[in-house]
């Protein structure tokens, strides 16, 4: 199986990068995987994927640090994220939101597609251009969306796996709570260390 692994930045896979003895760069080709640094947000994903995404891949393994809605989860908590959705793409109407769906011009919803299990907890997250920090948003998107998490490259990588019709996995580990910004409460670190002992561990058994 050809694994691709996409992450938007080094800091998120450091561990993985040491443990494959990899050299640092954005893209690594390696006889068990390869690995592409896509940069932070839809856009930069987007054009990362436009440039290495093909059909050699049987895998897209996505891996990254998230914030979650949900505080009875716990600070480094490994996710399976099996739904995601460009939350902002769309049009207002007064204090209606119309989703790009509603619209007609396409799709905001995306969901995981792989015969492969694993031995983590299903999510729901949504994809941002911002990151949430206020009571106001956070309880919108709770209400419009009922999330998870948020990420701001997740939704992006499921799009293009599914133009290409490529098996895609998910994988985020809780780094904060989502609320107005406070860099003492984030728990990176941790969670940047569980994410990376998951993946090593994944790929390893993968091949």
């Amino acid at each position: 199986m050809k694994i691709l692994v996409v992450a938007a930045t080094k800091a998120e896979l450091s561990f993985f990068y040491q443990h494959f003895n990899l050299p640092e760069e954005d893209f690594v080709e390696n006889k068990k995987f390869d690995l592409l640094i896509t940069g932070v947000g839809m856009v930069a994903t987007a054009f990362a994927l436009g440039r290495y995404l093909s059909p050699q891949y049987d895998l897209v393994l996505n891996l990254g640090i998230a914030g979650t809605f949900d505080r009875s989860i716990p600070l480094g908590t490994v996710l399976n994220i099996t739904e995601d959705t460009f939350a902002e793409l769309g049009a207002e109407n007064g204090d209606e939101f119309l989703s790009i769906t509603d619209l007609g011009f396409g799709e905001n919803r995306y969901t995981t597609k792989t015969q492969i299990k694993v031995a983590l907890a299903p999510a729901k997250g949504i994809t941002m251009n911002r990151v949430t920090g206020s009571e106001k948003s956070i309880q919108t998107l709770i209400e419009r969306l009922n999330p998870t998490t948020e990420s701001m490259e997740g939704a992006a990588v499921f799009y293009a796996s599914k133009q290409l019709n490529i098996d895609c996995l998910q994988i985020r580990s809780i780094s904060n709570y989502v609320e107005r910004r406070n860099k003492d409460n984030w728990k990176i670190g941790l969670a940047i260390k569980n994410l990376n002992d998951w993946a090593i561990a994944f790929v390893g058994e993968m091949n």
